[in-house]
C-alpha cells in the first residue's frame, strides 16, 4: 500500500494504516505527518496510533501539528476513550488552540465515567458557559423585544 502514499503532497495519507510505516516516514523528516496520524487513527488501533499522535502533536509544522491534534479528537469519536498519554497532552494544550476541536471531541464521545478528572471539570465547566451563554441570549432578545414594542407604542 505504500505506493499509495505520497509524502510530498499528501495524497492518499488519510488511508495510512501501517505503523512501522509512519515511524519510517518520521525518521526521514517527511511532510504530511499529521495527515497520516489521522489515517492511523481511522485504521490502527489506539495502542497502535496513539505513540504516533503523541510524537505528530510536537513536529515543528504547525499544520501538521494541528492534523496531530485533529486525530486525537478522531481517535476519541472512533474508540470512545483515549490512552492516558492523549489525555495528558490534551490536557496539556487546553481547551484552545491546537487541541479545542480534540477536547470537545472527546467530552463528546468518550462516556463522562470513563473521563479523567480534568475533562470531567471541563465539561462541567462547558455546560456551565453555555447556559450563561443562552440567559444572555434570553435577556438580550427581551430586550430588544421590549424596546421595539415601547417604540411602536411612540409611533
Amino acid at each position: 500500500m505504500a505506493a499509495e502514499w505520497d509524502w510530498t503532497s499528501g495524497e492518499g495519507l488519510l488511508g495510512m494504516d501501517d505503523p512501522a510505516e509512519w515511524d519510517a516516514a518520521y525518521e526521514r523528516g517527511e511532510s504530511g505527518l499529521g495527515t497520516a496520524a489521522i489515517g492511523l487513527a481511522f485504521h490502527c488501533s489506539l495502542e497502535e496510533a496513539s505513540p504516533r499522535i503523541l510524537r505528530a502533536m510536537r513536529l515543528a509544522d504547525r499544520g501538521q501539528r494541528g492534523f496531530a491534534y485533529t486525530a486525537a479528537g478522531t481517535a476519541a469519536r472512533l474508540n470512545g476513550e483515549l490512552t492516558p498519554e492523549l489525555y495528558a497532552a490534551l490536557r496539556a494544550e487546553g481547551h484552545g488552540g491546537f487541541a479545542q476541536s480534540a477536547v470537545d471531541d472527546t467530552l463528546d464521545y468518550v462516556p463522562f465515567r470513563k473521563l479523567p478528572l480534568w475533562f470531567k471539570w471541563r465539561a462541567l465547566a462547558s455546560k456551565a458557559e453555555d447556559k450563561l451563554k443562552t440567559w444572555r441570549l434570553h435577556v438580550t432578545y427581551a430586550a430588544e423585544d421590549t424596546r421595539k414594542a415601547l417604540r411602536r407604542r411612540r409611533s
